[in-house]
């Protein structure tokens, strides 16, 4: 992170800005609370539509409740020189080194996304937590789990035993624009400043951000002028009708404080990554199997391209998605389905949106013509990782394996799957009219479901039993 004297920090931001230069006289809000069984306001409603608020009170007010500041305790051994008198008499100062364990705090900042306690925050806010710690707006404080990570994204899901909690509903980032005012709420610079509240505009969208270490990256970030500092990672970045639209995640500085750049993972990547650390334990990720480079001007001239947009293919993986489907090397590829491509990280994210066995239709310009080319996308390692070390399989919320009695459900967990009414012991033979015989069948079929999954199959008692949920419950 020191490299080139950047350093990558989390943020959020929301300040109290109203709308400069417009003069408009605020309609009265009718605001309706709505309070769970122990009388705690749970959501509030509001009868006017987004254009009837001059300023960010309504967007800051409803957000912020479902904001939370994020505690973790990290373990680490931390190395000392021991120097033992009767050694240092015959030796002199040379000593044994020796190992002693520490503890450090730090903290960050989470969104409630479902009202029984899931929480989306950043993967570097809680990796190699041993502890961790939520405290609502309310200031009620609960320990909570790590569902899963996905370091690809830098986003991480955790749970909190709580019900009625107040959400944030996700909007379709994609359809944000420059300029438009966006707020951030986190909790910069440690508890002491708890649900800070800062307003920027859309800077720029599809950044991407240094990366030194060579890890594998997922990187569109909106890019705002909030003002946020370390702490902020994980907190919400919302539109003026306080629907969240990103994870504030970092900042580039020469300073490590807050500069004028902040970052925040779109919603609609961040939707998609804690769907599938609910429904599966670990995120299906397609995988295309290309290396590309942007489209120079001097590459448009060459291939007598109209413009710049699109990828430019520099190598297609032998045996890949690309490869079966007809990808070539200098392909420049301009679409994916109906979404045009402008760049590399473009191509990451729309790929991203898809599971492995999905099929997409490229649009890619060879020879100077236009050419459709279907595409079914394999899996990556991150894909085929919900395997624990015992064999067992993640799968909504349980952990299922293969027996000898079968696909037995091993842990129903208290997911989807058990709240359905599935058990510890219960055998699977049949997901959605189709016959199983391992893990892998069970995960494919509720994968391509659309709506709803039917597991039909015997107990533990052996007796014949079924139960359904939906998959977007």
């Amino acid at each position: 992170m020191a490299k080139n004297f950047f350093t990558v920090f989390a943020s959020v931001l929301l300040s109290g800005l109203t709308a400069w230069g417009i003069v408009k006289a605020a309609t009265p809000r009718q605001n309706e609370i709505v309070y769970n069984e122990q009388g705690e306001p749970v959501a509030s409603t509001v009868n006017l539509s987004v254009s009837d608020y001059p300023d960010f009170t309504y967007a800051a007010e409803h957000a912020v409740e479902a904001v939370v500041y994020v505690k973790v305790t990290v373990k680490y051994q931390q190395q000392y020189q021991m120097i033992d008198p009767f050694f240092r008499f015959f030796f002199g100062d040379e000593g044994q080194p020796q190992t002693r364990e520490q503890e450090r705090q730090g903290s960050g900042s989470g969104v409630i996304i479902r009202p029984d306690g899931y929480i989306v925050t950043n993967n570097h806010v809680v990796q190699n937590a041993t502890k961790i710690e939520v405290t609502l707006n309310n200031n009620k404080t609960y320990p909570a789990t790590v569902i899963g990570t996905d370091p690809a994204t830098d986003v991480a899901l955790i749970k909190i035993d709580a019900a009625g909690l107040p959400t944030l509903q996700f909007a379709d980032s994609d359809k944000l624009r420059l300029g438009e005012w966006v707020l951030a709420i986190g909790s910069p610079l440690g508890e002491e400043l708890r649900s800070t509240i800062t307003a920027g505009i859309v800077s720029a969208k599809g950044r991407s951000m240094p990366n030194y270490n060579g890890e594998f990256k997922i990187e569109s970030f909106i890019q705002t002028d909030a003002a946020v500092n370390p702490g902020n990672s994980g907190g919400a970045l919302v539109n003026k009708a306080g629907e969240l639209v990103g994870i504030n995640t970092a900042i580039i500085s020469t300073t490590g404080s807050y500069t004028g750049y902040s970052f925040a993972v779109p919603s609609n990547i961040v939707g998609k990554i804690v769907g599938d650390l609910i429904d599966f334990g670990s995120v299906k990720r397609a995988k295309l199997g290309v290396t590309m480079s942007p489209v120079t001007d001097k590459m448009a001239k060459d291939l007598n391209l109209q413009n710049l947009d699109g990828v430019y293919i520099n190598e297609v993986t032998r045996g890949s998605s690309a490869d079966k489907a007809g990808v070539k090397k200098e392909d420049i590829l301009i679409k994916v389905d109906s979404t045009f491509i402008k760049s590399p990280s473009d191509l990451q994210v729309e790929v991203n949106k898809f599971h492995p066995g999905d099929k997409a239709v490229l649009t890619v310009i060879r020879d100077g013509k236009l050419k459709e080319l279907e595409v079914q996308f394999q899996g990556t390692v991150e894909a085929t990782g919900t395997v624990a070390e015992d064999g067992t399989v993640a799968f909504y919320g349980a952990r299922i394996g293969q027996t000898d009695r079968g696909v037995e459900i091993i842990s129903a967990g208290s997911g989807k799957l058990a709240q359905a009414g599935g058990e510890d012991g219960f055998v699977i033979q049949f997901v959605n009219d189709q016959k199983v015989s391992k893990p892998q069948d069970v995960i494919d079929i509720a994968k391509k479901a659309r709506r709803s999954i039917v597991i039909e199959g015997v107990t533990s008692t052996g007796r014949q039993g079924y139960f359904a949920f939906g998959k977007d419950e």
